[in-house]
């Protein structure tokens, strides 16, 4: 699952465009020292995702299905303010785990109440 969520985050942040190549497995495994099925799995979820595709004799390419990039003007807006409300729970005095599960509820909360707003 890490590789598969670090595939979508190069995907969303622009780190990864439509037709860049991906790492073959072998290099995905002889650089981080796992399994060569979870190298594939992670390859297959991702293509079933629609954001890559695989061509035989050639590679693994990043297809266009994928989520839009966010600007750079977006990602600096909520960047800079997502780091004005870490300063905030920092001096408030919480730390990194209380952040993250902080974080995580709200993040919960926020998705529950969007996905109980949409039509059935």
């Amino acid at each position: 699952m890490q590789l598969v969520r670090q595939v979508r985050h190069a995907i969303r942040y622009g780190m990864l465009k439509p037709d860049d190549q991906l790492p073959t497995a072998r290099e995905v495994v002889e650089a981080l020292a796992i399994n060569p099925n979870t190298v594939l799995k992670a390859y297959t979820e991702l293509e079933r995702e629609g954001l890559v595709r695989s061509r035989p004799g050639l590679g693994t390419f990043v297809t266009g299905g994928g989520p839009k990039p966010l600007t750079k003007p977006v990602h600096v807006r909520l960047r800079r303010s997502l780091e004005r409300w870490l300063q905030a729970a920092h001096e408030a005095g919480l730390d990194r785990e209380a952040v993250v599960g902080l974080f995580t509820l709200a993040l919960y909360d926020f998705y529950q109440e969007e996905s109980n707003e949409r039509p059935a």
